[in-house]
C-alpha cells in the first residue's frame, strides 16, 4: 500500500494530546508485536512514522530494504540472550539487552535482524522519517551500547537516556535528525519529570506494570494496547502507584510531506517508484 502523508501545519501552542490504538500482529510462533501507524493520528506521530512493541525467540523476517527513514531498534533490559544486526553497511553485531541500533537507511539499505539461538528479543522498532533534504544521502549507523547510555537515577525512578537528552543530562546523538528516546522505570510510588524542548512531540507507550502521565497538568493513564501522542507540551509527568516501566520519544515534527509503501518513505510518488526500482535492480546493496 502506497500512503500519502501530507504535513500537518494547525498545531497551536496549547498541548494536543492524542490516544493511539495499537494493532495486534504475529508471525509463526517466534514473533508477536504490538504496532502503531502514523496515518491513525493524523499527523501527531510525525516525526515518527511506526513504532512496533515486540517479542522475537526465532528468526522470523527474511533480509529486507529500507529507504527514506531511519529503522531504530531499542532493545530492553529483560531481553535474553542476543539480537543479531546486519546490514548492506558491511555490520554484523550481536546486540546485547538494553542496546539500541540506529540504521539510517537514507538513499537505501538492506537489513536483517534476528535473535540467535536460545535468545528471547523484547524491543521496540521505531521508523523515524527523514526530513526530504536527507532521504537520499548515504546511508549510515550506529550502534550504542547498554553501558554507553547515562542513567537519571532518583527516589522511585530510573531512566536511561537511549539518545538524546531529559532535564540536561545528554545521551548519544543518532545520526539522522535527532530524537530522545527514554527508557523509564518507576518504583511503586515513583514519579520522574521530563522537561520538553518547545515545539517537541512526544509518544509514550506502556512496557510494563502501572503507569500514568501528568501532562500540563491533566492526568492519562498508559495503556499496554495503546500509546500516547502529544505536541506543546513543557512538562510531562510520569507516576506509578504500584510500578512500571514506560518509553518516551521525543523529537521536533518535520511536518513535511512524504509517500510511504512499506519500509521506504520518499518525499514524493517519482522518489518512491524510483527507490523501488533501485531494490528492484539490487542496488540498494546486500548482506554477504
Amino acid at each position: 500500500m502506497t500512503v500519502q502523508h501530507k504535513a500537518r501545519t494547525d498545531m497551536s501552542l496549547a498541548a494536543i494530546t492524542a490516544v493511539q490504538h495499537g494493532e495486534k500482529m504475529s508471525r509463526g510462533t517466534g514473533f508477536e508485536a504490538l504496532s502503531f501507524i502514523h496515518r491513525q493520528l493524523d499527523g501527531l506521530m510525525d516525526p515518527l512514522i511506526m513504532v512496533d512493541h515486540f517479542t522475537m525467540t526465532e528468526p522470523t523476517f527474511a533480509p529486507h530494504a529500507h529507504a527514506g527513514l531511519s529503522a531504530v531498534s531499542v532493545l530492553f533490559e529483560d531481553s535474553t540472550g542476543s539480537f543479531r544486526n546486519r546490514d548492506s553497511l558491511g555490520n554484523d553485531i550481536e546486540l546485547a539487552p538494553g542496546d539500541l541500533y540506529w540504521l539510517k537507511a537514507a538513499r537505501g539499505a538492506v537489513h536483517d535482524e534476528a535473535p540467535t539461538p536460545g535468545s528471547r528479543t523484547h524491543a521496540l522498532q521505531i521508523f523515524v522519517n527523514l526530513p526530504a533534504a536527507q532521504k537520499l544521502d548515504a546511508p549510515s549507523a550506529r550502534q550504542v551500547a547498554a553501558a554507553e547510555m547515562p542513567v537519571i537515577e532518583g527516589p522511585g525512578h530510573r531512566v536511561r537516556v537511549m539518545t538524546g537528552q531529559s532535564n540536561g543530562v545528554v545521551g548519544a546523538t543518532p545520526p539522522a535528525l535527532p530524537l530522545t528516546i527514554l527508557d523509564i522505570s518507576l518504583q511503586a510510588g515513583g514519579n520522574f519529570t521530563h522537561r520538553a524542548d518547545p515545539g517537541d512531540a512526544a509518544w509514550l507507550h506502556l512496557i510494563r506494570g502501572e503507569v500514568e502521565v501528568e501532562i500540563d497538568g491533566t492526568r492519562h493513564r498508559l495503556s499496554s494496547d495503546t500509546a500516547l501522542a502529544t505536541h506543546g507540551a513543557k512538562e510531562i509527568r510520569l507516576l506509578s502507584r504500584d510500578g512500571g516501566q514506560a518509553v518516551l520519544l521525543g523529537g521536533t515534527p518535520l511536518r513535511e510531506p512524504f509517500v510511504q509503501k512499506g519500509p521506504f518513505a520518499m518525499r514524493d510518488a517519482d522518489q518512491l517508484e524510483a527507490v523501488i526500482a533501485a531494490h528492484a535492480a539490487g542496488k540498494l546493496g546486500a548482506i554477504d
